[in-house]
């Protein structure tokens, strides 16, 4: 039987696939190469991580208040919930690889700290991953494709939760996406992760110049 994809469960294993892909991302990783960025105008391992703490909590709070009006309200789920065609191209727009011709500014809110320690955003990213388990056993059983928000970032749009917490899945899948590009690029011409070679040159791994994937979480 397939699973449904818009499922609590499948969230569930959406967040644990991205605790774990962190916790590879990091192992063995200096602070020196957390920190490396290809270019002045791109993000180090760090700063991905820093950004998308900052953005899971952006968005929970936003939908904390419906799911406990919903909760109090006894609204209830009574059949599987699916996101919106809006919802879903939101979703589509957010997974990886990168749509270059979708690419926002980031919204101030959520633009990382400049370098933070790479121990720091670890705990700072495993953190807001607790508190999106927190928000999922909470109201796993409230009516998540009726109760909607207002998007935190964009005036006017709102979303059901359950489309949020599919944005704030495939958000992370982006910019974990975007780091491990970053970590090779560091293996490769940053000398500072394995290699210990030393180019100073400021491009990726396929020989390009490197660039924020920012996003506006729409």
């Amino acid at each position: 039987m397939t699973k449904d994809k818009w499922s609590i469960d499948a969230l569930e294993e959406a967040f644990d696939a991205a605790a774990g892909d962190v916790r590879d991302l990091t192992a063995g990783l200096t602070e020196q190469a957390g920190a490396w960025r290809a270019s002045a105008d791109s993000w180090s391992v760090t700063e991905c991580l820093d950004h998308l703490a900052r953005s899971n909590r952006a968005y929970l709070r936003a939908m904390q208040p419906p799911a406990e009006h919903a909760f109090r309200a006894g609204r209830r789920g009574r059949r599987p919930a699916r996101p919106g065609w809006l919802g879903r191209w939101a979703i589509w727009t957010l997974e990886p690889p990168v749509k270059s011709l979708l690419k926002t500014k980031t919204p101030a809110v959520t633009k990382p700290r400049v370098a933070p320690p790479l121990s720091d955003a670890l705990k700072e990213f495993l953190a807001s991953q607790d508190e999106i388990y927190t928000f999922l056993r909470e109201y796993a059983d409230i009516d998540l494709g009726g109760a909607r928000f207002h998007n935190p970032f964009v005036r006017g749009i709102r979303f059901s939760l359950l489309t949020g917490l599919h944005i704030i899945a495939a958000h992370e899948r982006r910019h974990l996406w975007q780091a491990w590009r970053v970590r090779r690029a560091a293996e490769l011409f940053g000398g500072q992760v394995v290699s210990g070679r030393s180019t100073g040159k400021s491009v990726n791994s396929s020989g390009r110049p490197m660039h924020k994937n920012s996003t506006l979480l729409v």
